[in-house]
Parts: C-alpha cells; sequence; structure tokens
C-alpha cells in the first residue's frame, strides 16, 4: 500500500503562489490516481483536483480552476499542486490521497491520506 507525504505548505501573501508536493513510496503509485484535498477549521473535508493514473486525464474544483494545476511526475513518485492567485479562502490544510481507482472526486474514492501540509493565505 502507497505511503503519501505532502510538502511544500507555508504562509503566503493575497495574489501569490505555492506549489505542493506529495511523495508516495511503494512500486505501485503509477497505479494509484492522485488527488488533493483541503480541509478548513470548522469545515468539512473538500476535493480540490484528481489526475489519472497516467496523468492524462484532470479535473478541478470550481474553487480553483483556472488558478491550480495538478500534475504527476511517475519516476518520482510524486504529485504537485500548483497554486496561483491565492486568496484568503484558500487557507486550509491540504491533503494528497490515492485511490486504487483511475481517478475519483469523492472522499469515499480514496482509500490512502498524506498528514496534511498548512496553507495560509494572508489578506
Amino acid at each position: 500500500q502507497v505511503q503519501l507525504v505532502e510538502s511544500g505548505g507555508g504562509l503566503v501573501q493575497t495574489g501569490g503562489s505555492l506549489r505542493l508536493s506529495c511523495v508516495g513510496s511503494g512500486r505501485t503509485f503509477s497505479d494509484h490516481g492522485m488527488g488533493w484535498f483541503r480541509q478548513a477549521p470548522g469545515k468539512e473535508r473538500e476535493f480540490v483536483a484528481a489526475i489519472s493514473w497516467s496523468g492524462r486525464y484532470t479535473m478541478y474544483a470550481d474553487s480553483v480552476k483556472g488558478r491550480s494545476t495538478i500534475s504527476r511526475d511517475n519516476a518520482k513518485n510524486t504529485v504537485y499542486l500548483q497554486m496561483n492567485s491565492l486568496k484568503p479562502e484558500d487557507t486550509a490544510v491540504y491533503y494528497c490521497a490515492a485511490s486504487r481507482l483511475q481517478w475519483g472526486q469523492r472522499r469515499t474514492d480514496f482509500t490512502t491520506w498524506g498528514q496534511g501540509t498548512q496553507v495560509t493565505v494572508s489578506s
């Protein structure tokens, strides 16, 4: 089973950018659809973006579409989330997740989760 470790979070001003990374262990990383979710204080964990096994297909939540790009490098067992034009409402803990499906959007589509990385956007 793949294990996931996120990094790249931090404090950034409104309009700034961050690139989150998620490194997976194990030889089956490329067999997993990957996703990013986020959870703000007092709110439910919500879908942000997903990418298929090969990286050919991607999808985004409306709240980040046009501002974020998900990508993966299977040779490095890594998935990325590039976030631009950040807003205070993007403040949350961001989680990387792996799915045995080609890809998914629901929390229940994903079986393995990282520990999360904090993103804080100041106004």
